[in-house]
């Protein structure tokens, strides 16, 4: 029985992370803007996340849909990256040729512990005889419930023109159980792209 409950929290945890899943719940394009993506010609990406090791992963995740035009922020920017040096670093992105910042940051992480339906332990005696036939098909079985934790990230993901000097797209989007950084960060730039394209943010 012990064995069997194992067996069902395993499967139900798998059934989680299998259903890991991005959406996007809202987004906000600063009117008339969009941008040609052939027209670009280099983007800084900054991922401000839990730990120095997630943003690195992120970045580069984040780099590979922009190919030779993406810049990562951890070999750019020093540590002096802070609001103290804000204008000094905006001076320096504009002069060094980029054209505008992906910032992504995390706004929440979202725990809740989800109820896992009863699983039904099935116990059988073999005995011979209709009467104890009929108790073996009638199954006895017991009753065996249990929470398990999951966590939803909620990100923001912020596109701003160096050009306009302000922020002309922005989305937060909702990551249900994501089982690693890269396929999180892959799944939210796959939506947000999409998001994108269909609101003519994004011209090829």
């Amino acid at each position: 029985m012990k064995n069997s409950l194992i067996c069902t929290s395993l499967l139900f945890s798998m059934l989680l992370t299998s259903c890991s899943s991005t959406k996007i719940i809202s987004s906000w394009r600063m009117p008339e803007s969009h941008i040609h993506t052939n027209e670009l010609s280099k983007v800084l990406i900054i991922a401000l996340l839990d730990n120095e090791k997630n943003r690195f992963k992120a970045e580069h995740q984040i780099v590979k849909y922009l190919k030779s035009k993406g810049v990562v922020s951890h070999d750019y920017l020093t540590d002096d990256f802070n609001n103290k040096y804000k204008e000094q670093i905006t001076k320096k992105i504009k002069t060094d040729g980029f054209d505008g910042i992906v910032l992504m940051h995390l706004i929440d992480i979202d725990k809740e512990k989800v109820f896992a339906p009863s699983q039904r332990q099935y116990i059988e005696d073999d005995y011979e005889g209709f009467g104890n036939y009929y108790l073996k098909n009638n199954y006895n079985y017991k009753d065996s419930e249990y929470y398990i934790n999951t966590k939803t990230y909620v990100l923001k993901t912020d596109i701003y023109s160096l050009k306009a000097e302000k922020i002309i797209w922005t989305g937060i989007t909702e990551t249900f159980e994501p089982p690693g950084i890269k396929k999180m960060t892959n799944e939210i730039s796959k939506v947000i792209y999409k998001q994108m394209v269909q609101e003519g943010f994004i011209k090829n």
